[in-house]
């Protein structure tokens, strides 16, 4: 999971789009990276880490001009590394940067068409590389001086045609614009909204609504599946579905966890759908246990707090703040590594003995991933003096491995999969557990919705919408994603990795 912003403005842009990716943090925290262009040259800044340890002043400086793209990485696969920090780019034709959050799931395919019929060069196993060059491809075949809206669109249409799987993505084409352009299935988010200065209109486009309401810009809505919106550096805004057999499917789990609860996705309030998620889940309690004795109600922070105060009040409950966070360790999830997942837990939160002493508590999350987090705070309730501990996830089990953009481990490290509820129970060493029911998730964050939809939850019930996603392909993503692979890949990658950048190598300015 990652996240995307581009800007077409009347002046520099680079303090917005810096603005705007620490807004979107919470997507990725692996890289970071912002490319601007002034007067047909890119200024690029780009490496691991947070947005705020990435760029500086002297970088900011830099990265002049009112047309330009950021991007936040969260490693997908285990692939990670400098050299897979977004913005990525290639000269031909015109000069082209790309951000894309999403995986494509016959990059394999494509890479070797690539090589072989598109006689194109990829630098890294990034699917973003391999997405950005089928767009120069589909592009520069056109063999247009100058191209205009019809011939980017044109280009999408090709690229919907060969690339399968889940892409929203930002392209700036030096000299000329930005396009957005988003997966027949809709499965990753994407919207766009404007700015009315005394200069003239400005378009932003970004994974979430949140970020353009942080920067002053109005959303105008969301980017429709296999839709492309077009904005050329003189602020001229066109929009194109490209591509045939479109579907709304976006992915529930932005919903459950990734997305911040004050975006709107498709039009729907994140909000709003975790406050019903803690609805139906009270629901649930009442009918499997009505003279329940639950004491308090507290949330495993943060994601689920909004969940947990409403299932609270429809349980007529306390809700208390039982656990204290430490604001300045990363998503627990997002980490790579169960070693290094284990020692952030214990990092990340301490709780508050007082609010567990001599107590009943129902501790509420949005989802049990490998379990490991769980157990081990469930641990720490009982440490903290609690009679017995009852779990609740505002999602249900998750069983099987996600291919659109989010590193889901492999199936062996998931630990709800081929076990019963009682199973996944005992493991984490609750006296209770309640999953959310699939049925009431997608009641949570469809109502509301003036769009005809049918979400994306395939690591709950193992369909995958795109239709191409095989028992072979699962199994090498097993191969590549269970944490001894990602281990050795993290090892060889440090003896591989070159000491310079290499977009110094491409001729950019890289500061």
């Amino acid at each position: 999971m990652c996240g995307l912003v581009g800007i077409v403005g009347k002046s520099n842009v680079n303090l917005t789009l810096y603005d705007s990716l620490t807004v979107l943090q919470h997507r990725g925290q692996d890289a970071a990276g912002i490319v601007t262009s002034e007067h047909g040259k890119l200024n690029l800044r780009k490496d691991n880490g947070l947005v705020r340890d990435v760029f500086r002043s002297s970088h900011m400086r830099n990265l002049t001009g009112n047309m330009g793209i950021g991007h936040v990485r969260y490693p997908t696969a285990g692939s990670s590394g400098p050299a897979q920090a977004q913005p990525l780019y290639v000269n031909s034709p015109y000069g082209i940067s790309l951000a894309h959050n999403g995986n494509l799931t016959n990059a394999r395919d494509l890479s070797d068409d690539i090589f072989k019929e598109d006689h194109r060069h990829l630098n890294t196993d990034s699917d973003s590389e391999v997405l950005l060059n089928v767009f120069a491809h589909e592009l520069q075949k056109l063999n247009k001086i100058k191209p205009a809206a019809t011939d980017v669109f044109t280009a999408i249409r090709g690229v919907h045609n060969r690339c399968r799987g889940a892409y929203a993505a930002i392209a700036m084409i030096v000299g000329y614009g930005i396009v957005g352009f988003r997966d027949k299935h809709g499965i990753r988010p994407l919207v766009f909204g404007e700015k009315r200065t005394r200069k003239g209109v400005e378009y932003m486009l970004a994974s979430e609504s949140v970020a353009l309401d942080s920067q002053g810009f109005k959303l105008i809505r969301d980017v429709a599946p296999g839709e492309a919106v077009y904005i050329d550096h003189e602020g001229n805004l066109k929009t194109k579905i490209c591509a045939d057999e479109v579907a709304l499917n976006p992915c529930i789990f932005e919903h459950v966890y990734f997305a911040r609860p004050d975006s709107l996705m498709d039009g729907i309030s994140v909000y709003k759908s975790r406050l019903r998620m803690g609805e139906k889940l009270a629901e649930k309690i009442k009918r499997e246990r009505p003279d329940h004795d639950i004491d308090v109600v507290i949330p495993i922070p943060d994601t689920s707090r909004t969940s947990a105060v409403e299932l609270a009040n429809s349980l007529g409950v306390k809700y208390r703040e039982g656990f204290v966070k430490n604001r300045y360790i990363g998503r627990t999830f997002i980490m790579p590594g169960q070693s290094q997942r284990k020692k952030s837990v214990k990092q990340k939160l301490n709780a508050t003995p007082l609010e567990f002493q001599d107590k009943n508590v129902l501790l509420v999350d949005d989802s049990i991933v490998r379990g490991t987090t769980s157990g081990q705070i469930i641990e720490m309730a009982r440490d903290a003096g609690a009679k017995k501990v009852y779990f609740c996830s505002a999602a249900p089990p998750v069983r099987y491995p996600n291919v659109y953009g989010i590193d889901m481990p492999a199936v062996s490290e998931l630990i709800a999969h081929d076990k019963t509820v009682e199973e996944v129970q005992n493991l984490i060493g609750a006296d209770w557990l309640v999953f959310q029911d699939l049925e009431d998730l997608i009641a949570s964050c469809a109502e509301g919705s003036l769009l005809p939809m049918d979400f994306e939850c395939s690591v709950f019930n193992g369909k995958y919408v795109t239709k191409d996603v095989s028992k072979e392909y699962l199994e090498e993503l097993e191969n590549i994603r269970n944490d001894r692979a990602k281990k050795t890949k993290t090892s060889d990658r440090k003896m591989l990795q070159p000491a310079s950048q290499d977009e110094e190598v491409l001729g950019l300015h890289n500061n």
